[in-house]
């Protein structure tokens, strides 16, 4: 038996297939050349995944490019498969119920009645009932423990990032961009604008880019966003919220993203008010600059990294801690911690992009709002994960490798390098506040976890400092 919860997107019935899907295959117009004797009921980008697995069986889902997650049930045997993209930008999950069913669902909440225990799908696996279990369909290179030695090579690099945003102009509904002024975001939006003018969105929807930016009123973070979306030239949508709107939001951030981690919520929270405000303009589909800190060892702290490898062992030390932050919803086994190339760590690396991008997918889908990430584009994060991590670190001139990347893609030249919205609670009155409302038992209320009241009290401790992104 097979529950099919939260269905999102597009279904195709043919061939006794049925599909339900929630994402974009951003390469389906070249998938359906492979399928010459196939007849399409649809020009959905979804319905080439039955006909795909007609022809192919379930080897095809390597050859999908995109964001997705989707169950497709066979009702000649009713045998089924689940299969989640490469890095997880959809959320999924998969739940046991006591009579041996199998249940589905892109929301937590979808399972929590009904199953007797229940995980997050992972990325960049596949589930088939034929089987029995789950095998990873995605196994690129850069999986290897080995540090790459690859040299930097920024043309090869500039092509592969606009090709990723390139491929996220197909849409048929009204989008924008999300811009921050910093570094990440302002580099999304200046080749999205500049490739707009040629794509079939423009036409439909005007050659003019909308950019969007959130912070507190007067902030550094919306000036430097003004100022770059001045200089590309977008239509710029400026909002704004106050402190109290941001605690007012808590309890609502709390269930669609589905965590008490602290790190989560407070990072939720501006991409949560933002996403109310832009599709209540009609937009439904964003472009962020989600996921380019991971690959590229943007946290400040790794630039302390005296050499390559010890960078490379840092970021085995930010997988423990994400590691650690996963237990609060899923309890894991965790062996040899304090070994920093355990199996159990590497399998984290492999795993490090979801934890952003899932968040941000999280907060924009509760308004029905679609999020796409360039910067973890499959094919682009196979170019970047092979490049020497040395060309990551901050050279001796103070630049890294995406200072170098403005500097050959010469589509920005501005000032802007670095920022991101930050909400500091400034007196002790707004601290205090903060920590009325976590006192106040809704923590307890629409989502249930047993890890809550350690989530409280790590909000508590730290809600002097409240930096929401």
């Amino acid at each position: 038996m097979c529950g099919i919860l939260a269905v999102l997107g597009c279904s195709d019935d043919s061939r006794a297939k049925r599909v339900r899907v929630n994402g974009e295959i951003y390469n389906h117009e070249e998938l359906r050349k492979r399928l010459p004797n196939h007849k399409f009921r649809t020009g959905s980008d979804c319905d080439v995944i039955a006909h795909l697995y007609e022809e192919y069986g379930e080897d095809f889902v390597d050859m999908l490019d995109g964001m997705f997650s989707f169950v497709l049930l066979d009702t000649r045997d009713n045998s089924f498969i689940v299969a989640r993209d490469a890095i997880g930008i959809t959320s999924l999950y998969i739940g046991w119920g006591l009579d041996g069913s199998i249940w589905i669902s892109s929301e937590l909440k979808g399972l929590n009645d009904d199953c007797e225990h229940f995980e997050s799908f992972p990325p960049g696996h596949l589930y088939s009932s034929k089987e029995g279990g789950l095998r990873r369909w995605y196994n690129p290179p850069w999986f290897s423990e080995a540090i790459p030695s690859t040299p930097y090579d920024p043309l090869v690099l500039r092509r592969a990032f606009e090709d990723a945003v390139i491929k996220r102009l197909m849409t048929d509904v009204p989008f924008g961009v999300l811009l921050s002024g910093g570094l990440d975001s302002s580099l999304v939006a200046s080749i999205t604008a500049r490739h707009l003018a040629g794509t079939k969105a423009a036409k439909q929807w005007g050659a003019q880019l909308h950019s969007f930016c959130v912070g507190l009123e007067g902030s550094p973070d919306l000036k430097a966003a003004k100022e770059v979306a001045d200089y590309l030239g977008t239509v710029h949508h400026e909002f704004h919220f106050t402190v109290q709107d941001g605690i007012d939001a808590i309890e609502d951030v709390i269930y669609h993203v589905e965590t008490y981690d602290v790190t989560t919520i407070r990072a939720s929270t501006p991409m949560f008010l933002m996403s109310r405000k832009i599709k209540s303009l009609g937009v439904k589909m964003v472009i962020s600059g989600e996921g380019s800190d991971e690959i590229f060892g943007g946290y400040l702290y790794f630039h302390k990294a005296p050499n390559k490898e010890e960078l490379h062992r840092e970021t085995c030390h930010k997988v423990i801690e994400f590691i650690w932050h996963a237990r609060i919803c899923f309890p894991i086994k965790v062996e040899s911690i304090n070994k920093r190339f355990s199996s159990l760590i590497w399998k984290q690396i492999k795993a490090l992009h979801q934890y952003d991008c899932l968040r941000a997918n999280k907060s924009t889908s509760g308004w029905g709002l679609e999020a796409r990430v360039p910067f973890l584009d499959k094919e682009f994060i196979n170019v970047a994960m092979d490049i020497d991590p040395e060309w990551k670190m901050v050279s001796k001139f103070g630049y890294q490798i995406w200072i170098l990347l403005l500097f050959i893609c010469k589509n920005l030249e501005h000032q802007n390098l670095y920022s991101g919205f930050s909400l500091n609670f400034q007196s002790s009155s707004d601290s205090n506040r903060s920590k009325d409302v976590l006192r106040s038992g809704f923590l307890g209320g629409p989502l249930t976890m047993r890890s809550a009241p350690i989530c409280q009290r790590s909000w508590l401790n730290n809600s002097a400092s409240f930096n929401i992104y």
